[in-house]
């Protein structure tokens, strides 16, 4: 079976119909490309251009008004990711780069920014007017005392954005890729599950998993690694079924595939489209 899985990100966002029309656009698209490793970045990559989601262009503004973006990209064997670079279109490509032209396998920050510009990629501002309202919004609320200090996670839904991921098998190989610009409710620095392997993504001989949502939630339990190991024990899908179950009601969604199937699921909205053959 081949098999490309995308999703938008797990929110409350009110245009789930545009953003299902989207990411099944970008999966047709993606799923030409002949390696499940080409299909995932392309997929992301689509996405990252695409404002409407929260990744690469229409990223998140932090709290300070920066915006910090995370990626990763993952095969059987090998890794690469960014944490907190800047100033770049298409994040995923950089950490690509990460995985496949240096010897490392995360770079953060400046140095993440500095070994961009070395692989070519320019200045770019991904900054959206959507950004900089959602951003207006959270800065009102927090003012007006509307947000704990010490909130539930659920206060995070109305901010979490539409985060982006995709995983693949395609002739017997698997991969996976992740991209985010994060959640606006956050402080500068920040990381979330995105760009941890075994807590955002994980891939290896058995399948592929990207999870998205909470993302501190996501890494306490390292979701994607979880129901990586777990392939073969039940249906794939009952096992994300059952591990999505953990989280209650704190905003989760997972994509994965194994050797035979292939699935997307939700406790929130969550755009997603599934292609296979």
């Amino acid at each position: 079976m081949n098999a490309l899985v995308l999703h938008g990100g797990a929110g409350s966002a009110s245009n789930i119909d545009e953003l299902n029309a989207k990411v099944n656009e970008f999966a047709d698209i993606a799923f030409k490309e002949k390696n499940a490793l080409d299909a995932v970045i392309k997929a992301v990559v689509l996405m990252e251009d695409e404002p409407l989601f929260n990744a690469g262009t229409g990223s998140n503004m932090r709290l300070d008004g920066s915006i910090q973006m995370d990626a990763a990209v993952m095969i059987p064997g090998n890794f690469g990711g960014v944490i907190n670079i800047e100033n770049v279109k298409n994040p995923v490509l950089v950490a690509k780069d990460v995985m496949l032209k240096s010897p490392h396998l995360l770079l953060a920050g400046d140095g993440a920014i500095k070994f961009a510009r070395k692989m070519g990629y320019g200045d770019y501002d991904p900054s959206t007017e959507k950004a900089r309202k959602k951003r207006e919004r959270i800065l009102e609320k927090l003012n007006n005392g509307e947000i704990p200090e010490y909130y539930h996670p659920k206060f995070f839904l109305e901010f979490l954005g539409d985060t982006v991921g995709a995983v693949a098998r395609i002739n017997g190989e698997f991969a996976a890729a992740v991209s985010t610009g994060g959640t606006s409710l956050t402080l500068r620095g920040r990381v979330g599950d995105s760009p941890i392997p075994g807590a955002g993504i994980y891939c290896g001989e058995k399948g592929a998993v990207v999870a998205t949502g909470i993302g501190e939630e996501i890494i306490k339990r390292m979701l994607s690694i979880n129901i990586y190991n777990r392939i073969g024990e039940m249906p794939l899908e009952e096992i994300c079924k059952e591990e999505l179950e953990k989280f209650g009601d704190i905003p989760v969604g997972i994509i994965a595939v194994d050797e035979n199937s292939s699935c997307a699921l939700s406790n929130a909205n969550m755009p997603y489209a599934i292609k296979k053959y």
